[in-house]
Parts: structure tokens; C-alpha cells; sequence
């Protein structure tokens, strides 16, 4: 694990794709907290959730850093370095 994340500098300000998990409102299903990819935007749910789908978007598209898309949250995660973001940037 690393003590900083390396992949800062591709953090980009996104457009959220959803206002829900994307893949969980397509196939009816819940979630419990909300993922945003600082890449691309993409709203998943975090692995606390049934399906996992901020997880599996990174796993797909390597895209690496996220923050949580939960009101009042103001953390984010780097899936490759495995730390923790506070503030996450914006």
C-alpha cells in the first residue's frame, strides 16, 4: 500500500452520470452509499452494497480514484495506491 496516491494529477471535475448507481437503477435493485468516479463521472454503489458496481466500474475501466457521492462526505479513495483522499479533491 502506498503512503500517497500517484494518480492525483488525473482527477478531473466530472459530470455525475445518475443520481442513483447506475447499474442498480437499470436492474431494479438497492444500494447503500453512492461512488463517484473522478474520471468519468460514473455513479456506482460501494461494496457495502449487493452489487458492488463502484468496484466493478474500476475493475473494468481502471479508471482509479473515486470519492463517496454521499451528502455531507468529504473522502475519496485510490482503488491502485489504497488510500484514503481527505479532503477529496473537487
Amino acid at each position: 500500500m502506498a503512503d500517497e496516491c500517484t494518480h492525483s494529477a488525473g482527477i478531473r471535475r466530472v459530470v455525475p452520470s445518475a443520481l442513483g448507481c447506475e447499474e442498480c437503477l437499470r436492474i431494479d435493485s438497492i444500494w447503500v452509499h453512492l461512488r463517484l468516479c473522478r474520471t468519468c463521472g460514473h455513479v456506482g454503489c460501494c461494496d457495502s452494497s449487493p452489487n458492488k458496481h463502484a468496484t466493478r466500474h474500476f475493475r473494468d475501466s481502471h479508471h482509479p480514484v473515486m470519492r463517496s457521492f454521499e451528502r455531507g462526505d468529504d473522502w475519496g479513495w485510490c482503488y491502485v495506491d489504497e488510500v484514503m483522499l481527505e479532503p477529496a479533491p473537487r
